[in-house]
């Protein structure tokens, strides 16, 4: 800790933080331990009576990311330490913890990174004006005025800030406005993920841990959603102390922060990240214990449930029978009062959000399928599948993609409801609606290429396949509605439950909760481990209200105004071989139906493709301040592995100071335009992977490339040397360039559109110009003319050197008939051909 942050920290502070959060922690491992066997309980009674609802008709793929990089790129990130903008390179790997290394060379040769951020519990703000408004609200003492300077200045309009309550911020900023929006949709799908952070398949550790959080939180008299239940367990017990420990300490610690604003804000920050870690070191190293305590009785607790089930039962529905006698008049009355008219706005208000959301997934995938459809009739047929299926695979966790599916729910609104029920956020619920929308894609998805890959066992043509994939779609397509369905209608009960339960159980405490403990009694002393007078209180006053939930989901259900399907129509087993395609072996796509296997056998090369797998690709090429990173690299990879770290190159000078941000947008301006212009159709068909280097192939790309690096003024230059100059020319290198091209015709015929797969019968589509990758030749090649005659080439090539009219200024080549001029632009320079003869300089 800094000197400053010591002095408000000292030693007696220190100990009253570590003594406040041993005594939560304790606090909670009593409820832990009590909820544990409860869980432990319910999960044994539920595999052995079964129960489930209704068969999920779509595949579900266990580790669906394995090996993958969700995106990675360049990122400037303000490093407080010295108050510097600096480059960073940015990983999100699979487990979608954003990490942050030096550079690009830095993560290549598996340097440590500088960063490994979690990103539970953070909000993503995209303008300085929102950040400052919840850093105010969190300082204490009184808010400064809205007009004083910010902790930090930007040095571009596109920041993008991760807030947290209690933990340190960060703070990044890109070069526009598309880059900004697409690392907001991942930064945002990293903080869905991560809040997610309990692991749903755990049966008894997750219940157990849960219902503890609730029942500590209750018995502090404090009801109702909680937005800080994000994150592994370790994160959610350390959000629980600060809720406790912040108020107080800004009784203390707040009227001794002196200075302007600006300071107050930032010392105030860094105190509150002290104390998070504080507790969070504590926490961490005592809750495991209290977890293998409870493994430990496990297996003796497990023993005695399957034992003794039956009376278990009936001694819980005995205990059940006479709370419920005491509490269901009191509760059915407050349900009828104060929740009941409440239930159908509630559920409308929840309903239209999230089934728009789910059918902009099946949009999605609809549009993804039968675009690769499309390009797989246009193009090699199976040559591409393999490379479409992979992509495809992954759609699920691509984020810019799947944001219109999010962006659907984001407009889920409950200002009215929040008073009334103590509901803090609806944050909870769009982010749970938002995690099923990714779970139902993955699913279709996962289901689609497992029926695809059987059908390609029959080793189809063009056509068949085209009919095999439409069959296919619009088989997965009824199954996602059904299940989608399904998914929905739990969620909306879900979500019903969690609205009004707190609210009940807060309504009735003041009548009902001290008489609670005389019930103790009724419970046998050998299962007071497995039924608990709270939980079954909360049971019953669960099924005072459940029957009106249920009747309004089906309400709306038979309605169809949502697509919902009836709770009787219900397909069982409606596909059972496919269940069994779903336990085979992960289909690798790239693999199995790649168009080449690697020429490179080196294993670096290997590692690194297990490394740089992105699902998100940059579409607009590498960002203005990666320029000169190819350079770098190139210069590195020629040193020895030991050697010291080379200089950076001008490119990668990092940004000054707050205080030269002036310096640092003309340096960013200066990289802007010295960037090479490359024509539309190029672009288009070449896009860059977002961090990955692109090496350009051919001599003349490569000059192109040089020309770039020397600036524009170079490069013009450069152009006009090309088009041609005289006395140049080498007559031994253009007899051997002017032999005859291969017809245009048996080039490969460039991707159909949408529009042309519906034309008539006989009507032609203009069709561009093959490139050069299309045809394997070079630019220079692609311009000569489809058919030259061998005495047309020696007369025009004898007569054109002889007569010297070469005009350098027009770029054009004259032979001596003088009948034709032609000029060809490319990225790399202009290409010049007249009446099938051309003359390279």
């Amino acid at each position: 800790m800094g000197d400053v942050i010591s002095t408000h920290l000292d030693e007696s502070r220190r100990r009253y933080i570590s003594e406040k959060t041993g005594k939560v922690l304790g606090e909670f491992c009593q409820f832990y331990e009590e909820q544990y066997g409860v869980a432990l309980f319910n999960s044994v009674r539920y595999e052995i009576e079964g129960n489930g609802g209704p068969q999920s008709q779509l595949l579900h793929r266990k580790v669906p990311l394995e090996d993958r990089v969700i995106i990675s790129g360049n990122l400037f990130q303000y490093v407080e330490e010295n108050k510097k903008w600096r480059n960073r390179f940015s990983v999100v790997p699979h487990n979608y913890g954003l990490v942050l290394y030096e550079n690009k060379l830095a993560y290549d040769r598996g340097i440590q990174p500088r960063i490994v951020l979690n990103s539970a519990g953070y909000k993503i703000l995209t303008s300085l004006d929102q950040y400052l408004e919840l850093v105010n609200s969190s300082l204490p003492g009184t808010a400064p005025k809205s007009g004083n300077a910010s902790i930090l200045k930007c040095p571009t309009q596109f920041p993008l800030i991760l807030w947290h309550p209690y933990a340190r911020h960060y703070y990044f900023c890109v070069m526009t406005g598309k880059e900004q929006d697409k690392w907001r949709a991942v930064f945002q799908d990293c903080v869905r993920h991560c809040n997610n952070g309990i692991p749903e398949d755990s049966k008894v550790e997750a219940p157990a841990f849960t219902d503890a959080v609730r029942m500590y939180r209750q018995s502090k008299e404090q009801y109702g959603t909680w937005d800080m239940l994000c994150g592994n367990e370790v994160q959610v017990l350390s959000n629980l102390v600060m809720e406790e420990l912040v108020p107080e300490l800004k009784t203390t610690i707040g009227p001794k922060l002196k200075g302007k604003a600006q300071e107050r804000q930032r010392l105030w920050i860094q105190i509150s990240d002290a104390v998070y870690r504080l507790a969070y070191d504590q926490i961490k190293a005592h809750y495991d214990e209290v977890v293998t305590k409870c493994e430990i009785e496990r297996p003796r607790m497990e023993s005695t449930i399957r034992t003794d089930m039956d009376q278990i039962i009936t001694s819980k529905e005995h205990l059940a029978s006479k709370i419920r006698a005491f509490v269901l008049p009191k509760a059915e009355i407050c349900v009828r009062n104060h929740v009941q008219p409440y239930i159908p706005s509630i559920l409308e208000a929840l309903m239209i959000p999230t089934s728009q959301g789910f059918a902009e997934v099946r949009e999605v995938f609809f549009k993804e399928v039968t675009d690769m459809n499309m390009n797989v009739i246009n193009e090699s047929g199976m040559e591409k599948l393999g490379e479409y299926m992979e992509k495809l695979s992954q759609l699920a966790f691509h984020p810019v993609k799947m944001q219109s599916c999010y962006d659907k729910m984001d407009q889920l609104k409950l200002e009215g409801l929040q008073q009334r029920f103590d509901v803090s956020s609806a944050s909870v619920f769009k982010q749970r609606a938002q995690i099923l929308m990714r779970q139902q894609m993955d699913d279709a998805v996962h289901t689609f290429g497992t029926l695809l890959h059987q059908e390609l066992a029959k080793m189809l043509g063009k056509e068949e396949l085209c009919k095999s994939i439409q069959r296919i779609l619009e088989r997965v397509l009824k199954k996602y509605d059904y299940d989608s369905s399904s998914v929905r209608k739990k969620f909306f009960r879900e979500a019903l439950l969690q609205i009004t339960i707190p609210f009940l159980l807060k309504k009735l405490a003041p009548t009902c909760k001290g008489e609670l403990p005389k019930f103790q009694e009724l419970i046998f002393e050998d299962f007071d481990s497995f039924i608990l007078v709270e939980n079954t209180y909360e049971e019953v006053v669960l099924q005072s209200v459940m029957k009106d939930i249920m009747q309004a989901v089906k309400e709306a259900a038979v309605q169809r105004k949502h697509n919902l399907y009836r709770d009787s129509m219900v397909m069982h087993n409606s596909d059972p071989n496919l269940h069994l395609l779903g336990e085979g072996l992960p289909i690798d796509w790239g693999e199995e139906f790649g168009s080449q296997p690697d020429s490179d056998p080196s294993a670096e090369k290997r590692r690194r493709a297990r490394q740089v797998v992105s699902v998100l690709h940059d579409d607009e090429g590498a960002l203005p301040y990666e320029a000169g990173a190819e350079v770098l690299m190139h210069q590195v990879s020629q040193e020895e592995p030991g050697s010291e770290e080379p200089e950076a190159c001008p490119a990668l000078v990092p940004p000054g100071s707050p205080d030269s941000v002036q310096g640092i947008r003309g340096m960013l301006v200066k990289e802007f335009c010295v960037e090479t212009p490359v024509p539309a159709r190029e672009e288009a068909k070449e896009p860059l992977t977002n961090g990955t280097i692109v090496q350009q192939s051919g001599s003349s790309e490569e000059r192109a490339a040089q020309k770039a690096e020397e600036g524009p003024g170079s490069l013009e230059r450069s152009a006009q040397h090309d088009t041609g100059s005289p006395g140049l020319a080498n007559p031994g290198v253009e007899e051997q360039e002017a032999k005859p091209a291969v017809p245009a015709a048996s080039a490969q015929p460039p991707a159909l559109t949408a529009a042309s797969l519906h034309a008539e019968g006989g009507a032609e589509v203009n069709r561009p110009k093959p490139n050069d990758k299309e045809t394997g030749e070079e630019v220079s090649t692609q311009a000569r003319a489809e058919k030259v005659e061998p005495a047309q080439l020696a007369t025009g090539t004898s007569e054109g050197t002889s007569a010297g009219t070469t005009e350098n200024s027009a770029g054009t080549t004259e032979n001596s008939e003088g009948t034709t001029r032609n000029s060809t632009g490319t990225s790399a320079g202009t290409t010049e051909n007249s009446e099938g003869v051309q003359t390279q300089f």
